[in-house]
Order: structure tokens, then sequence, then C-alpha cells
């Protein structure tokens, strides 16, 4: 069986690397000549190629709940920051094909610099920064953060920072709830199971169903980032023990508020 899923796990990196050129190549002209939501859904079709890659060579399906709680096709001026736990690379690949509208990432600026998948990166409108110069990497946050949700773009950052083992908990970092507060948007708070079928820091991928959970908009009007963050992250980790109980055996449940609707 692990003799199967890694021949499926390799067939399927040979499909992201197959597919990762001519989609960047194409991103690469068509930033020529435009910029903005062309170049941001050329390159979320090669994302979509990414996880109906996993789907269909390697077993990975999905399903979300919460959806409604997303600002709707009416209110597409409505920004938000999106908080979501980091446990696989599958995430980072799927909130955007799943998402209704576009999406800004806060990433390492390292990722810029792989081959054809950073190229195109570079040409949409992310937040990349420098984590080595913690000031001037918040100083950019904020400004681009109040930028884009002037827009209406949706800022998604991964509190914890990095992937998460499955069943884990890393610290909860305040960067999001800061540039909310800053920006005056509400927080959404998202629960993601991928390590089930995409461990981190590995590429051997198993069939299964990453469960994905939305939770109700929190207002940050007022409040704290510190404050905000802790009822983000017992709303994330009871969600997450909700969500893959058998990950969380051995973990006592976390306190968590009901999430204020914004």
């Amino acid at each position: 069986m692990i003799l199967l899923h890694a021949l499926r796990s390799a067939l399927f990196i040979v499909w992201l690397a197959v597919t990762v050129v001519p989609v960047a190549l194409a991103v690469l002209l068509v930033s020529v000549f435009v910029r903005g939501n062309p170049v941001y859904w050329t390159c979320v079709f090669w994302l979509r190629l990414a996880i109906w890659g996993a789907r269909f060579i390697c077993g990975v399906r999905w399903r979300i709940q919460g959806m409604e709680h997303l600002p709707s096709a009416e209110q597409s001026q409505s920004a938000v920051v999106l908080l979501a736990k980091h446990q696989s690379t599958w995430e980072t690949f799927a909130f955007p094909t799943l998402m209704p509208h576009p999406l800004a990432y806060v990433f390492k600026r390292e990722l810029l610099y792989i081959p054809f998948f950073g190229w195109a990166m570079a040409r949409m409108d992310m937040i990349h920064i420098d984590r080595s110069k913690r000031a001037q990497a918040w100083s950019k946050v904020a400004a681009r953060g109040r930028e884009l949700a002037k827009r209406g773009i949706w800022v998604i950052m991964f509190p914890e920072g990095t992937r998460i083992a499955r069943g884990k908990k890393g610290e909860y970092k305040t960067g999001g709830t800061r540039l909310a507060i800053e920006t005056g948007v509400p927080v959404v708070p998202i629960a993601a199971t991928s390590a089930r079928c995409w461990p981190r820091k590995s590429f051997l991928l198993r069939p299964g169903v990453v469960d994905i959970s939305i939770g109700q908009p929190i207002a940050s009007s007022g409040r704290e980032p510190a404050e905000l963050m802790r009822e983000v992250e017992a709303w994330i980790e009871g969600e997450m023990q909700r969500l893959d109980p058998e990950a969380y055996a051995h973990s006592p449940a976390p306190q968590r508020d009901t999430a204020i609707p914004a």
C-alpha cells in the first residue's frame, strides 16, 4: 500500500512539474499587457490543476462547511482577513480555487526564487516579506494590507507562521489580527485537516478527505490584537478537534467563545 501511495505521489509531482511551466509562461505573457484579476485567475487555473491532480491521482478529496460566512458576491468590495490553520501545502494550493474572491497571501520572499512557480507569484497582488527584517516586514504588510483592503481584496494569513504537524498546535502570532484592526476589517477563522492526506515536509500523499470549516466573521473594531487572536485560536483549535478527533485523542478540548458576527 505504501508503495502504491509512493508511486501515485511521484506521478502527482510529475503532474505539477509538467503543468506549471506552460501556465507560468502564460502568466508572464499576460502580465506584460494587463495586471490584476486576469493574472490572478490564470494562476488559479494552475492551482485547480494541482488540487484536481491530487484528487484524481492520489485520491485527496475535500468537503467544505461555512461558505455562507464569507462576504457574498453582492459584497464584493467587503474586505476580510482570513486566518487559517496551516498543516500542508494542500491548503495553499486549494484556498484560491475554493474562494469566490481574489486572495492575497502573505508569504516569505524566498518563494519568488522558485523557477516558474515563483516567477508567476511575483506577478500577482501578494505580500512577500523578508522574515529576517521583522520591523520592515510588518510595515510592508500594513501598507499593502491597507491598499488591498481598499480594493476589497481578501488577505489570507497563517497565524502559526509555518506548517504544523497533525494534532499539534503552533504559536499563534498576532500579525493577522493587527492587520485586521489597522484596516478595520473583520477576521474569518478557518480550520483545515489537510495533514490527514498530505503531511507537512512530505511528498507522500494519502487518499482521504480534507475537511475545511469556515467560521463566522469576527469584528475587529475596538479589539486588542492579542485578545482577538486568542479568540481566533480557540475557535480554530476547537474546530480542529471536532473535525479530526483521531488526531487529537489525547489533547484536552480548548475553551472557546462563539464568534461574534461582524
